[in-house]
């Protein structure tokens, strides 16, 4: 053996023993609901007028169609959703709920709208629990009756479009009608979740549908035609909303609950026609040269980013991604956050969530808490302004991964930052009129107090809209003009991918694409610093490791939608971790 070889091999024997003692989890296979399926690399997308990004490009193709004939953006967010209801019914679909940020170019006004579903009136705070107070299982409670909400989307959709909308409504489901009819090819990522998944965790339709008699998913590419959800879109494009909360398709919707598996929901007509869609007020703050606005509660996006990036507004996060002082800043600034969104964040027509939350005197004090030198193993919450942390009970939600987001803008200057989801992959796995129901119920908290008898503010209450993390967001200049479009799926990951991705177009400079693109990181105060395999050096593992972060890597599968306006016009980037495109003209 030579001397240079003998050194490779030394160094070489170095390296894998420094990293076997680095406390890395290995967890790429089931990291989250939704796994990871693959990626592909895509490129930056320009346009000078209008543009949309969606997650799937049958899709983005389908609002770009709304757009160039002269659509609104909430024309273009409501056909593609449409389809995603489709092409990708494990994320999102007519039944299950969204949130919608809408710019209003002509009246300079932001409006911030809330379809997610409620609790049918029956439901109990102890309906997660069994015989001695024990927890049902997750996996079973997500496949039965007790955890489907009442759908939102639609009511939503209609809302949104009598507000904003251009384009007849009827027009807007043309292209998913003509895709039900004919056939849509089954993408890679479908086709691979399926496989992940038994047929016979399916209801019957369901399970006819995605299946062939043997149990095999539909392969990829087969034209896979949905006449049943295509029959569906006709009477709601052609009655409006009151099509779904009412007559034939509402008493489908309850005839299929009351033989839901494992346990019946308990749902009503009464249920589905009493559904109201709501405005809400924004969720904005200042970070450095912008404005960024988000979705108030019962989403916890809006506030638990902002809370984040107004903690780390005094830092220098530097100009190179990824560098490791920024890495520890941003997980020691999301603990905090993270922390409080746990104790105080809920339904606020139930629960009185502190605006304090994003008080400056209370930010500084928070703020105090991290240490640029040591990690912080776990931050309890703290105690916001005119809020006792006694009146609120210790979390106890457990949340799943399923969603799709979607951003537009059209050639008026509208903007939609729209995220939209079923809860987890598939939702509640049964199948009604051609889509797939929500197992919504599954993110309030299984348990209604915690140890010590407090409440939690997020347990389950009949009417209760459950704690969401979605946090569809858009940025606006100094000119008050918005300049950014984002969001993403990921249940409560989904505020690490929002706060990775700002921070990567705003403090990083990165472009549209390079931001989605971008290495997904942070800590949900729950023990590990995640990060995504390969994405990290030796050198900056160890760096972390010395600063006190104990690293998990696992597949973190974000599906983050940007579009940026330049100077030059429109700029979109796709997530490659899903089949997303941007489209434009």
């Amino acid at each position: 053996m030579t001397l240079r070889s003998f050194v490779l091999l030394t160094s070489l024997a170095i390296s894998l023993t420094v990293q076997a003692f680095l406390p890395v989890h290995a967890d790429t296979l089931q990291a989250e609901p939704e796994a990871a399926t693959g990626r592909a690399e895509k490129k930056l997308v320009h346009a000078k007028s209008y543009m949309a990004v969606a997650a799937n490009p049958l899709a983005s193709k389908a609002a770009a169609e709304i757009l160039a004939q002269g659509g609104s953006a909430i024309d273009a967010a409501i056909a593609a959703q449409m389809v995603l209801t489709l092409v990708e019914p494990q994320s999102s679909g007519i039944g299950g709920g969204a949130f919608i940020l809408h710019w209003d170019a002509g009246a300079k006004a932001l409006k911030t709208y809330d379809g997610r579903e409620t609790a049918p009136a029956s439901a109990r705070p102890n309906r997660f629990l069994a015989e001695g107070g024990r927890l049902i299982f997750i996996e079973k409670a997500m496949r039965s009756g007790l955890s489907v909400g009442v759908p939102g989307l639609v009511r939503l959709l209609e809302l949104a479009h009598r507000r904003h909308g251009k384009l007849p409504w009827r027009d807007l489901f043309l292209p998913a009608i003509k895709l039900a009819d004919s056939g849509f090819p089954v993408s890679p990522r479908l086709h691979k979740l399926l496989s992940h998944r038994s047929a016979s965790h399916f209801g019957p339709t369901a399970r006819a549908y995605f299946y062939d008699e043997y149990g095999r998913p539909r392969p990829v590419g087969i034209p896979l035609k949905n006449p049943a959800l295509a029959q569906t879109f006709r009477r709601i494009a052609a009655e409006g909303a009151k099509a779904f909360y009412q007559g034939e398709i509402a008493q489908a919707i309850i005839d299929r609950l009351q033989r839901a598996p494992i346990s019946p929901s308990g749902m009503t007509l009464a249920d589905l026609a009493n559904y109201r869609a709501k405005e809400r007020p924004p969720v904005c703050i200042g970070y450095r040269d912008y404005k960024i606005c988000g979705m108030g509660p019962p989403s916890s996006g809006g506030y638990t980013v902002a809370q984040t990036l107004k903690l780390l507004e005094p830092f220098n996060l530097g100009a190179k991604p990824l560098n490791v002082d920024a890495l520890h800043v941003i997980a020691e600034a999301e603990k905090l956050a993270y922390a409080d969104r746990n104790r105080y964040m809920a339904d606020s027509d139930f629960v009185t969530v502190p605006g304090g939350l994003l008080d400056e005197a209370y930010l500084v004090k928070r703020r105090k808490l991290i240490n640029l030198e040591k990690a912080a193993t776990r931050q309890s919450p703290g105690s916001p302004p005119d809020v006792k942390k006694t009146d609120y009970g210790r979390d106890a939600t457990v949340e799943r991964a399923g969603t799709s987001h979607i951003s537009v803008f059209d050639a008026a200057g509208n903007a939609v930052s729209m995220t939209t989801t079923i809860e987890s992959g598939f939702g509640a796995r049964m199948m009604v009129g051609g889509f797939l129901l929500n197992n919504e119920l599954t993110d309030f908290s299984f348990r209604p107090q915690d140890k010590d008898g407090r409440p939690i503010a997020n347990r389950l209450q009949p009417g209760k809209r459950p704690r969401s993390s979605m946090a569809p967001t858009i940025v606006f200049d100094a000119k008050d003009e918005p300049v950014m479009i984002l969001g993403s799926p990921g249940g409560n990951s989904i505020i690490l991918y929002v706060i990775k991705s700002l921070i990567g177009l705003i403090d990083w400079k990165l472009n549209a694409q390079s931001a989605a693109a971008l290495a997904n990181f942070g800590n949900r105060n729950n023990g590990p610093f995640a990060v995504e395999p390969d994405a990290l050096t030796l050198s900056q593992r160890r760096a972390l490791f010395a600063k006190g972060h104990r690293l998990h890597i696992k597949s973190m599968t974000s599906g983050t939608h940007i579009i940026v306006k330049t100077p030059d016009g429109l700029t979109g980037g796709a997530d490659p971790r899903r089949e997303g495109l941007a489209v434009g003209d």
